[in-house]
């Protein structure tokens, strides 16, 4: 009996004294419906943040008008449908492009890139409409900005490899739906800051000063568990430097 207990204690985990200190620490239940609050809001999911603030009994810090509209930016920008963003945020707040030259390509390149892929649909199809719009709305304002003129030659090649089964890591890139993310965040953030309000949502910095602080304490040598995951893996199965899950909000 003496040896079937000590064979089960030895197979049982010792937690890290790292994790007890952490499973000590009681945060403020405040300060997390803020934070939760603050993510809905800036990240644009109305629904979710009115829903959390009944069962928190709190007060949307935004009206949700404002939210959906941003929500309507976002889908447009999703689903390709750039035109729509476009007059969107301009309905919006037509400053936002004005002032943001960088944006403003990034949203026309966006359309250029849509309007490649249905002008090389087929191999007969007519790619005017596409030449066209590169030299009309593109051409002009790459012509005094050498990372604005790489991104429209980059773009304009795929007017020669399409349509393809394959294509090089760099022209694929392009098709691909994470471009469209990383847009329509861009957009996000333009729009929040113009309404004076943080362009990012405080989990995200919040997130990034965890990871750093992890970094820094194991270049100190500090004794911690071999992985500290935050739990905030995104469904792709995306992996860190480490072959291990990536978090999302640390992309």
């Amino acid at each position: 009996m003496s040896s079937s207990t000590v064979s089960v204690s030895a197979a049982t985990p010792t937690q890290h004294h790292f994790q007890r200190k952490v499973d000590d620490i009681k945060p403020s239940k405040t300060d997390i419906n803020f934070v939760v609050m603050d993510y809905l809001i800036s990240e644009g999911y109305p629904r979710a943040a009115e829903k959390f603030a009944k069962e928190a009994n709190i007060q949307l810090p935004l009206e949700e008008e404002s939210i959906q509209s941003r929500v309507e930016i976002r889908c447009a920008i999703h689903a390709g449908d750039i035109d729509t963003a476009i007059n969107k945020i301009n309905d919006l707040n037509p400053q936002i492009l004005d002032t943001d030259p960088a944006l403003h390509f990034a949203l026309l390149r966006l359309q250029l890139i849509e309007l490649i892929r249905k002008c090389t649909s087929t191999p007969s199809t007519d790619i005017t409409p596409a030449l066209n719009f590169a030299s009309s709305q593109l051409a002009p304002r790459a012509a005094t900005n050498p990372d604005f003129l790489k991104d429209l030659e980059l773009t304009m090649s795929l007017l020669i490899f399409l349509p393809a089964d394959t294509l090089q890591p760099q022209l694929a890139v392009l098709l691909q739906p994470t471009l469209r993310r990383q847009v329509a965040s861009k957009v996000n953030e333009a729009i929040l800051t113009s309404m004076g309000c943080r362009g990012e949502a405080r989990m995200r910095g919040l997130v990034r000063l965890r990871l750093w602080a992890e970094r820094k304490a194991r270049e100190a040598g500090k004794d911690l568990p071999p992985s500290l995951p935050l739990g905030l893996q995104d469904g792709e199965g995306q992996q860190n430097g480490n072959g291990e899950p990536a978090d999302i909000m640390v992309q």
